[in-house]
């Protein structure tokens, strides 16, 4: 199974800090917000992650690409500890696929189909990460028990929020599983079916990747990944898993990007640090 990391977009709402760093690499705490979601995947039963990228953001590629010398004038210089993390970080097991033309989020992921052969995978949105990595695996569950059934992740958002996610319609199984009917992208608020946004972690069916090769363009003229989602639902199920705000952190804008580092600060080094 492969875990798919969309990333060629172009951070419009970091600019002009994103006009030479890619917004993926922009740092949360210690690493940058893309070696959290690289590192969530591969803790899955994912064996690869595929990042889609853009051809001008090679900082992504440098990032994960090894560097032997580096890691040798660390070493010669006793800095151990910074050595090994290098190292590891380079032989973390990622590959590139390019979207050429930014064409929305789902013809983003149709990028990697001939990676997917065919099977099951996971989408991880580059704006999101889950420190605790532990999402993944719970989405699978619910999956395995429903017959390999499509998961998504879903979280409660306010009011003033809904216009800025895909939203759900559908039916509780239990607080934390809902048996999905319908999506929305990016609905006003009267006309939301829930206030379960999708939080940026998916488990697609293969026939997910099948049906982005034909989704027109919707919203903003671009091919929606929900789109695609609905459509899947006249003939599969699926389902989504509810989860808590605090297992998860959207570093999408400067407001929850700054958010994020706090929080994580706070956890890894204590209040007073």
């Amino acid at each position: 199974m492969k875990a798919i990391i969309p990333a060629a977009g172009l951070g419009t709402r970091f600019l002009p800090a994103t006009k030479a760093q890619p917004k993926e690499m922009l740092l949360v705490v210690d690493r940058p917000v893309i070696q959290y979601i690289v590192e969530e995947g591969l803790a899955s039963d994912a064996d690869e992650v595929v990042i889609v990228n853009s051809r001008s953001k090679k900082a992504i590629e440098e990032h994960f690409a090894p560097d032997p010398a580096l890691v040798e004038t660390l070493r010669a210089r006793g800095k151990d500890v910074y050595a090994d993390e290098v190292e590891r970080v380079g032989n973390l097991n990622v590959s590139y696929v390019y979207q050429d033309e930014p064409l929305g989020l789902g013809h983003a992921i149709w990028c990697a189909h001939d990676k997917t052969a065919g099977e099951s995978f996971y989408v991880l949105l580059g704006d999101v990460i889950v420190p605790g990595c532990d999402m993944l695996p719970a989405m699978q569950k619910v999956s395995d028990e429903h017959d390999g059934a499509s998961v998504i992740a879903v979280m409660p958002v306010p009011d003033d929020q809904v216009h800025r996610f895909g939203i759900i319609a559908g039916e509780a199984e239990s607080d934390a599983v809902w048996k999905v009917s319908s999506l929305v992208e990016k609905p006003a608020l009267e006309d939301a079916p829930s206030h379960l946004a999708v939080f940026g972690r998916y488990l697609l069916s293969p026939r997910v990747m099948e049906l982005l090769a034909q989704v027109k363009p919707g919203v903003g003229g671009e091919i929606q990944l929900t789109d695609a989602l609905d459509a899947v639902l006249a003939e599969e199920e699926m389902y989504a898993l509810v989860v808590d705000p605090s297992d998860g952190f959207d570093t999408g804008t400067p407001e929850s990007w700054l958010h994020t580092n706090n929080v994580l600060w706070r956890r890894k080094f204590g209040k007073d640090a």
